[in-house]
This record gives C-alpha cells, sequence and structure tokens, in this order.
C-alpha cells in the first residue's frame, strides 16, 4: 500500500514538472537561455501554474467525489461554470503571454536600435506585402474608389484586438477542459478500482464466514455421533474402551484444532478416518466386512479439513444394518497432482428420511466450491440400493 502511494506521489510530481515546463518551451521562443530563470521569477507564471494545479485538485478531490459521483450533475456542471468564469476573468494564462511579450520589447532595445531607427531604414526592410503582390510599378497596382483604402497588412487597431484576445481564450479553455477532463477521469477511475476492490474483499468475507458456519455445523454432528460410539462401549463393559477414548481423542484434537484452517496434511484426514474406522469396528461386529485401502505418496499432500470425513460417516450411519451382511468399501490414492475418494455401500436406512445428512451433503458441496473452485469433480450415485461416491480432488 505504501509503494502505490509513493509511486502515485512521483507520478504527480512529474506530471506537473512536465505541465510546468511547457510555457518554458514555448514562451521562450527560442532565446537565450538566461530568459528562462528571468520567466521563473515572474508572478505571472506561477499565478498561471498554481491556478490550474488548484482546479486540477479541487475538482478531482472535492467535487468529484461530493457532487459528480453522488449524481450530483445539475450541481457540477453549475460549479465547473463557475471555475471557467473565475478563469476568464483571472486570465493567467492572458497575462503570463502579455508579461512575455513586453519582456521581448524590452530584450530587443536592449540588443540595439531597430530597423526603423537607422539612417536608411528601407535598405534593412523586405518591401510591402502589397508590392509584393503586384510589383513595385504603380501602374501594375489596381485602382481603389472613391474613399476605398488599400487592404491593411500587420496590426492596426481593430485587428490588434482580435489578436491579442481571441486565440488566447481559446487556449486558455482548451487548457481548462483538459485539466477538468483529466482529474475527472482519475478520480472516476480510482472510485472504480475502489469499488471492485470491496466487492471482492466482500466476497471474500462472505466465503470465510461461510466456510466458518458450515465447519461449525460438521463438528458437532461428527463429535455426536463419536460419543455415542463410546458410550455403547462404556454400557457393554468392553476392554477396548480405554483405547477407544484414546482414539476419541485425537479425533476431538483434529476436529478442533486443525479443522480451524482452510487446508491440512492429508496424512492427519487418514489418520482421523483410520481412527473413526477402529471405533466403528467395535460396534458394527462381524456381519459388515470393512475394506480400506491408502495408496500412492499421501505425505506432502494437503486437503481441506473433514471433506472426506462428511461420506465415511454416511457410509456407517446408511450402509450397517443389526440383521444383515452388509460390505463397505473405502479407497482414498494420492497421486502427483491429484487426490481420489471413492466409498461404495448398500443402504440400510433411507438418507432422504434425514434431514441432516442432507444438511452434510449440502455443507460439503459449499466448501469445495469454496475451497476446489473449477478443481474438483464430485459423482454421486444411488443405484440398485447401492451408494457410490467418486471425489476427485486437483491439486
Amino acid at each position: 500500500m505504501l509503494r502505490v502511494k509513493t509511486y502515485l506521489i512521483v507520478v504527480h510530481i512529474a506530471g506537473w514538472l512536465l505541465f510546468m515546463a511547457f510555457p518554458l518551451l514555448f514562451l521562450n521562443g527560442g532565446q537565450q537561455g538566461g530568459n528562462v530563470f528571468k520567466l521563473l521569477q515572474s508572478p505571472y507564471y506561477w499565478l498561471f501554474c498554481f491556478t490550474y494545479i488548484f482546479l486540477f485538485y479541487i475538482n478531482g478531490y472535492f467535487f468529484i467525489p461530493k457532487l459528480f459521483l453522488k449524481k450530483g450533475y445539475l450541481k457540477y456542471a453549475l460549479v465547473t461554470i463557475i471555475l471557467y468564469t473565475g478563469v476568464y476573468f483571472l486570465q493567467p494564462y492572458d497575462k503570463l503571454l502579455r508579461h512575455n511579450e513586453r519582456r521581448g520589447n524590452i530584450y530587443t532595445r536592449q540588443q540595439g536600435p531597430s530597423p526603423m531607427q537607422t539612417d536608411n531604414p528601407g535598405e534593412h526592410m523586405p518591401p510591402p506585402p502589397y508590392d509584393r503582390m503586384y510589383g513595385e510599378d504603380p501602374g501594375h497596382r489596381p485602382p481603389f474608389g472613391h474613399g476605398e483604402k488599400p487592404p491593411q497588412f500587420g496590426p492596426g487597431p481593430g485587428n490588434e484586438q482580435f489578436a491579442r484576445h481571441m486565440p488566447f481564450d481559446t487556449i486558455s479553455l482548451f487548457i481548462f477542459i483538459m485539466i477538468m477532463a483529466l482529474s475527472t477521469a482519475i478520480k472516476t477511475i480510482q472510485q472504480w478500482q475502489l469499488t471492485e476492490q470491496r466487492a471482492t474483499q466482500a466476497e471474500a468475507d462472505k466465503a470465510s464466514a461461510e466456510l466458518s458456519f458450515l465447519k461449525a455445523q460438521i463438528n458437532p454432528h461428527f463429535l455426536f455421533n463419536t460419543l455415542n460410539n463410546i458410550y455403547t462401549l462404556a454400557v457393554i463393559k468392553d476392554d477396548n474402551a480405554p483405547d477407544s477414548i484414546m482414539k476419541l481423542s485425537n479425533i476431538m484434537r483434529y476436529v478442533t484444532d486443525d479443522a480451524n484452517e482452510d487446508f491440512v496434511s492429508l496424512q492427519s484426514e487418514v489418520d482421523c478416518i483410520n481412527d473413526y474406522i477402529e471405533l466403528q469396528r467395535l460396534r458394527v461386529g462381524e456381519k459388515t466386512a470393512i475394506d480400506i485401502t491408502i495408496s500412492g505418496n499421501i505425505d506432502p499432500k494437503r486437503i481441506a479439513p473433514l471433506i472426506l470425513m462428511t461420506f465415511v460417516e454416511n457410509v456407517f450411519k446408511y450402509g450397517v444394518s443389526k440383521h444383515e451382511t452388509s460390505a463397505i468399501i473405502i479407497r482414498v490414492s494420492a497421486t502427483e497432482k491429484e487426490i481420489a475418494f471413492f466409498c461404495e455401500n448398500r443402504i440400510f436406512h433411507d438418507a432422504n428420511m434425514n434431514n441432516r445428512t442432507g444438511i452434510g451433503l449440502k455443507n460439503t458441496r459449499k466448501r469445495l466450491e469454496h475451497l476446489y473452485a473449477g478443481k474438483h469433480l464430485l459423482a454421486i450415485t444411488n443405484q440398485d440400493n447401492l451408494y457410490t461416491v467418486n471425489l476427485t480432488l486437483q491439486t
């Protein structure tokens, strides 16, 4: 942020130095270099520069945010007219130009007498433009009517006034429009960029809040089911209860600590799955065959926490029967570019009857959309009472 502000300051300084150099280049008229320093000492030069600098910043940093960007177009147009009227009566460019003309006349007198002041002025002056058009012989010139005057060339009473004011007002108007348009464009673009940044940040904050909410929904559900398993072991006084409590402790540590991160190591997720399956083995008994395979180099891989656990939970919740044999298949594999998960089980309970399961899968889909946007493929099928999940994550 500091670098951006420094860059903007440097750009502004460079731009104004270039703007202030234009009068020095164009009004010097190819005279000696010492005249540049004389022009810098002129109060009219600084009046010209600071007038347009003031217009640039008061328009860009006050009138544009307060009026134009708030759709006060009529008020902004009125302010613009008032500003131009002030510039018109102040005449910073006209005053600078007239001061430069007087300085040029003084400089000419200091260089020596003009051709008109010499003994023979005709030898230093070109022929009049009228003679160049028709020749020096008066007989070749067209006659003028009674009271008609020959055409005037060069400055005259009327021509001097026209030449003095008309071009200069046009230039002042051009500079005014250029300064106002430039400041308006810069401030409008900055405001648009700021709006885009705020919108992007708002989307990121919204996504982060949604992820935190989804995790808060997952954690109690998962812990509640696991505690039920430990309670069952305690009731039947199973000797595996102490080891099961240790496994539950590991799971709770993972759920409460590691799951607060956006991504964790795949090994941590797999360890949680293994501990959970070991707890489930004690509950389901020998009627349920559990086939789990972990393959590939999972150590360097990272994954969003509890993404796979949601599907493993559903496998044991709806794929186990107390009266019938069942088979559960779970596969986790890691390659160089992706993580693949597969699970398959029969359905002994209608998943559509349980709203909590529907919420769990819905939350998992949302988390995948946020954390793996365009980098995941989830396929869930429920056919012939056989439920399968295929999930591929690009890493």
